[in-house]
């Protein structure tokens, strides 16, 4: 029998059409691609199945940062963090790492004054790398702005100084109750007791 040969094809060169499915007349690779999902669905059951994802790092923990207002600089804050970056940076990539810790830095000062000056130095550098032309990442730090910057500030002095007075209440009613409560008599003072009690008995 001879093999049967696509028109317009000529004699001899082997058929690279789309296989077909012949039920429904879909190319099959079309179809492979369309149930590609269940079988990664498929695969990511039987792993589960066979305890692949137990003991990950992070399981059974809530993901860190989940639900805050997104911060574009995330991922630079966060490799700061864990790579504790110090030492001569990029002045794009040095300013975001000022950025990403200006509020620790805020926090540190005592005085409204301070906090400006710190803002305001801040700002300048901002503005002078914006129209000092660098070679490097782009820079993408916004200056701050002072008065809502020096607002935050002043409410998370004032949250701390209300977490520590409720730290130190509480304290003093754990002393205080402590105190009122009378202790238990040591094994020595029980045996003299119960010794005491036969003899004048």
């Amino acid at each position: 029998m001879g093999t049967s040969e696509s028109p317009g094809r000529s004699p001899g060169t082997p058929d690279r059409s789309p296989e077909r499915d012949e039920r429904t007349g879909r190319a099959a690779a079309a179809q492979r691609i369309a149930r590609q999902h269940e079988y990664v669905d498929l695969q990511i059951k039987q792993a589960m199945e066979r305890g692949d994802f137990d003991d990950l790092p992070g399981a059974g923990k809530p993901i860190k940062n989940l639900g805050t207002q997104h911060d574009p600089d995330w991922w630079v804050k966060q490799l700061i963090e864990r790579e504790k970056i110090s030492g001569v940076l990029p002045p794009a990539l040095q300013l975001r790492k000022d950025d990403a810790e200006l509020d620790q830095k805020l926090d540190r000062h005592t005085a409204e004054s301070e906090v400006r000056r710190e803002l305001e130095e801040f700002n300048a550098r901002v503005m002078r790398a914006r129209y000092t032309p660098v070679d490097g990442p782009p820079l993408i730090t916004m200056p701050r702005d002072v008065e809502a910057e020096v607002d935050a500030w002043r409410e998370r002095r004032l949250a701390r100084r209300r977490a520590a007075a409720a730290a130190k209440a509480e304290a003093a009613a754990k002393a205080k109750s402590a105190a009122k409560t009378p202790p238990t008599p040591t094994g020595a003072a029980r045996t003299r007791r119960r010794w005491f009690r036969r003899r004048n008995g």
